[in-house]
């Protein structure tokens, strides 16, 4: 159990992507102007990740070498068509949002590089430990620079109205130059609290006496 935390907890807490791990950054930067969308394609990685993990993870030992980036892309693809119909016919409002998106889940460095990285060398129970680690850790990125942006481009979360009635909506957080702003405030306010965690972490450690028993001549 701990070494599945430990897989999990990788990409949910400590290389969180985008924040973390500069990966994803197209949809996390394009489709997050609210939070249903950040939600939607949040879900939509999962499925695609879990699905291609376990996948490879099943059959990694009779994959050769020399192929085995265009099995995991065929793979990928195979997916993201089922998840893409999917929502087509489920959601298509959201879809339409979304658009090309969806499809470029296919070369997301997300999932092919857990494919390669972890899946490809590890059994079905961590290669699943391990999508939803970093499937959740970037969904609930993408959950937190859409509600940044909604709330601020449009003084609403979920389309309910949270902002007072005279708030003036900051239009340009509805832009892709308001996506970069939202991504970069919150990994700066992360990795002050990150940094001053570790300076506080250290301190305790340097105060704490050596307990040491001294060797006996």
């Amino acid at each position: 159990m701990r070494q599945l935390w430990r897989d999990f907890r990788e990409g949910f807490i400590d290389q969180t992507p985008p924040f973390f791990a500069a990966m994803g950054l197209c949809p996390a930067l394009a489709v997050t102007s609210a939070v249903v969308y950040g939600f939607s394609m949040g879900m939509a990685v999962l499925a695609v990740l879990l699905g291609s993990n376990i996948v490879v993870s099943l059959i990694r030992r009779w994959v050769p070498a020399e192929v085995r980036i265009p099995v995991y892309t065929v793979i990928i693809a195979t997916l993201v068509t089922v998840v893409d119909l999917v929502l087509a016919g489920t959601v298509p409002a959201i879809h339409r949002t979304l658009g090309l998106f969806i499809p470029l889940i296919v070369v997301n460095c997300i999932i092919l590089g857990r494919a390669e990285a972890f899946a490809s060398k590890h059994g079905v129970t961590r290669s699943i430990a391990d999508a939803f680690g970093y499937a959740l850790g970037y969904t609930w990125a993408l959950l937190l620079i859409s509600a940044v942006r909604e709330i601020l481009g449009s003084g609403t979360i979920l389309g309910l109205r949270v902002m007072p009635a005279g708030f003036v909506a900051w239009k340009i957080m509805l832009t892709p130059p308001g996506a970069f702003l939202a991504m970069g405030t919150i990994v700066s306010v992360i990795n002050v609290i990150r940094n001053r965690s570790r300076s506080r972490s250290a301190a305790v450690k340097r105060a704490q006496p050596d307990t040491a028993v001294p060797e006996v001549a």
